[in-house]
């Protein structure tokens, strides 16, 4: 029967120890807590780089934007030339088995992929084409190609 009352109270102790340790995590919460802080602790501002600062930026960096530079949405698109858009190239691979290979742009040095769908005659390797390029799932590909002599 004794014993029964010495765990009684060691669980009564443990009980009252327990909340005085929750009372005070309470109160260095409340010590600790950030609610009800003045307007200026919360501020945040952007700097002339664009990253978050507690400091006000400093006026003599400031730039002036005109609201016409401001572009939202997509891209305008700009229309091409027609002439513009025939391109030259180099054929520097093409495989006749398999129905296709790519041309290396003159002038731009850019590789494009060209299927055997898209000639007006059969072509080699190292046969200089005329042709348009137009994007791809997988990139630029060559289509209208015309083999120059």
């Amino acid at each position: 029967m004794w014993q029964e009352t010495q765990g009684k109270k060691d669980k009564e102790k443990q009980k009252a120890k327990n909340k005085q340790e929750k009372a005070h995590k309470k109160e260095e919460r409340k010590a600790n807590s950030h609610k009800g802080k003045g307007l200026e602790d919360m501020l945040a501002y952007v700097d002339e780089n664009g990253n978050l600062s507690d400091v006000p930026p400093d006026p003599s960096k400031k730039k002036e934007i005109n609201l016409e530079d401001i572009q939202l949405g997509a891209a305008k698109v700009v229309a091409i030339d027609p002439a513009e858009k025939i391109r030259t190239g180099i054929v520097t691979f093409f495989n006749d088995a398999k129905g296709f290979g790519f041309i290396k742009d003159l002038k731009s040095q850019d590789s494009a992929f060209v299927h055997i769908n898209q000639l007006s005659e059969p072509i080699k390797e190292k046969d200089k084409v005329s042709f348009e390029t137009e994007m791809g799932p997988k990139g630029m590909n060559a289509i209208r190609v015309k083999k120059i002599a």
